[in-house]
């Protein structure tokens, strides 16, 4: 949307370019300080960014509220927040809800900003005379596919190199503080693009824009935010998100692909034999298939004879296998030998080390489906010895009866 780009510009002058020469029509915000010190300041403040930016209509001032109190308390800037907060509050922002903003904020923005951030609110609370809020106790529902979408996006990147962070993500954040109800998904949504826009970490902005913008915010809105934060965040870092929202515009507004399905004949001579560095005895790969971007899925069917197997190895997003014909066995590292017969689906976990194959005396093959992560679907490791395909079996591991 290259209006984005247009609508950060403009807001300063607005569309007729006139909201300086009306100098004196607007009421003062402005303290007589700024006046005694930078009058054009003065003038931009009462004129531009109080007398036409907070009264666009592209977003409600309880919205632009939310962003600005949100853009305070992450930059540190609590000197500012009280008149904001006071402004907040009679633009309809509960008190609830600027506690769960300032909530939300020490996980977003960090500890000492919340913290920081709590006797001027708290001046502010005491001024009106409001008492600690009340705070709802039932937790929103989980869209249960959108969230296994999202832990499996933070397995493959987050899981193998920081395990307690990707864990508390999954635990605290998303299990907990994402389904709070005393802000909506699309006020906390709008919170944590405040916060990332202030603290110029445009490139967390996707996953949340979208998340906002499923749960109702639209590109106008959208447009407007960006607009807003340019005068709280500052003109480089609203410049700087600008590319990264007309992105994410673009994605969620491109055609769809073209209808109808694809049909991928099995071919005769299209069978390939697993690369003897990844794969123990004789292993054929036939009907492989990988679906067009978006989908990152991918597969074929995959036939071990008697005693071969894979070598060790992980997949980002983890694994799929439908067993086909024949006895075979799997193995997650630390797990025992479990044996696998026709109809049987196994699931791998992201990153989980493993290996499958055939039985010593029986073949095996399976539909092996997995997704690719930044290209990558699979990570090959060193090969499982024979000692540790015969000895770890036991009767576990036996194909027969």
């Amino acid at each position: 949307m290259r209006n984005l780009f247009v609508a950060v510009a403009a807001a300063a002058l607005g569309a007729s370019g006139t909201a300086l020469a009306q100098s004196g029509t607007a009421p003062r915000v402005s303290p007589p300080a700024v006046y005694q010190v930078a009058p054009p300041m003065g003038r931009y403040t009462d004129e531009v960014l109080f007398g036409e930016v907070w009264r666009r209509e592209g977003l409600s001032p309880r919205d632009r509220s939310l962003l600005v109190v949100s853009t305070l308390i992450a930059n540190g800037r609590a000197a500012q927040l009280r008149g904001h907060v006071g402004r907040a509050l009679d633009n309809g922002v509960k008190p609830a809800e600027i506690a769960e903003i300032v909530t939300h904020l020490a996980f977003y923005a960090g500890w000492p900003v919340a913290v920081s951030s709590v006797q001027e609110i708290k001046a502010v609370f005491d001024q009106r005379k409001i008492e600690t809020p009340d705070f709802g106790a039932e937790p929103l529902p989980v869209d249960a596919a959108a969230e296994a979408r999202r832990k499996a996006d933070l397995q493959a990147t987050a899981g193998a190199a920081a395990p307690p962070l990707a864990e508390l993500t999954d635990r605290v954040l998303f299990a907990d503080l994402w389904r709070r109800p005393d802000l909506t998904p699309r006020d906390r949504s709008l919170v944590t693009i405040a916060a990332l826009i202030a603290n110029g970490a445009s490139e967390q902005l996707p996953f949340y824009v979208n998340r906002a913008m499923d749960a109702g915010l639209t590109a106008a809105q959208l447009s407007e935010a960006v607009t807003h934060l340019a005068f709280y965040a500052g003109w480089p870092r609203a410049m700087s998100a600008v590319p990264v929202v007309q992105k994410i515009l673009a994605d969620r507004t491109a055609p769809p692909a073209a209808t109808g399905l694809r049909l991928q004949r099995h071919a005769a001579g299209a069978t390939t034999t697993g690369p003897a560095a990844n794969f123990t005895g004789t292993v054929r790969v036939a009907s492989r298939f990988q679906a067009e971007s978006p989908a990152r899925v991918g597969g074929g069917l995959v036939s071990f004879e008697p005693g071969a197997r894979t070598a060790w190895h992980t997949h980002p997003l983890g694994q799929t296998l439908v067993v086909t014909a024949g006895c075979g066995r799997v193995q997650a590292e630390g797990g025992p030998v479990e044996v696998i017969r026709p109809g049987d689906v196994v699931w791998i976990p992201p990153g989980v080390r493993h290996w499958h194959g055939a039985a010593p005396d029986t073949a095996m093959s399976h539909l092996a489906v997995a997704e690719a992560s930044e290209g990558v679907s699979v990570r090959w490791m060193e090969q499982v010895s024979d000692q540790q395909y015969d000895g770890a079996a036991g009767n576990a591991g036996r194909c027969g009866g």
